[in-house]
């Protein structure tokens, strides 16, 4: 490999950096893996979710699995940041 050359990986990130899109990127990222992120049966009864304002906005039908996840909140958000490696959100929003 040239000393100018990129891995996909690096070329696609920079791609990500100069369109500023890379936040956009990242979020649909966490929406498209929440269902691993919190599990299937919790996902299925996600009945809204999107993010704006590094906030991370949830409709949950359950209100029991609605409780779990306002105990598990920092839990959640430090995954969340921890798999974008950046802040990526800084708060959840039950709606």
């Amino acid at each position: 490999m040239r000393s100018n050359d990129k891995s996909l990986k690096e070329a696609i990130e920079q791609m990500l950096q100069v369109y500023k899109i890379k936040r956009k990127f990242d979020e649909t990222g966490v929406i498209a893996t929440w269902p691993d992120l919190v599990g299937k049966s919790v996902a299925n009864r996600t009945k809204e979710l999107f993010i704006h304002d590094k906030k991370l906005f949830l409709r949950i039908e359950s209100s029991v699995i609605k409780n779990e996840l306002v105990l598990m909140r920092v839990q959640i958000i430090n995954k969340i940041n921890e798999d974008a490696g950046t802040i990526l959100i800084e708060d959840i929003v039950f709606l």
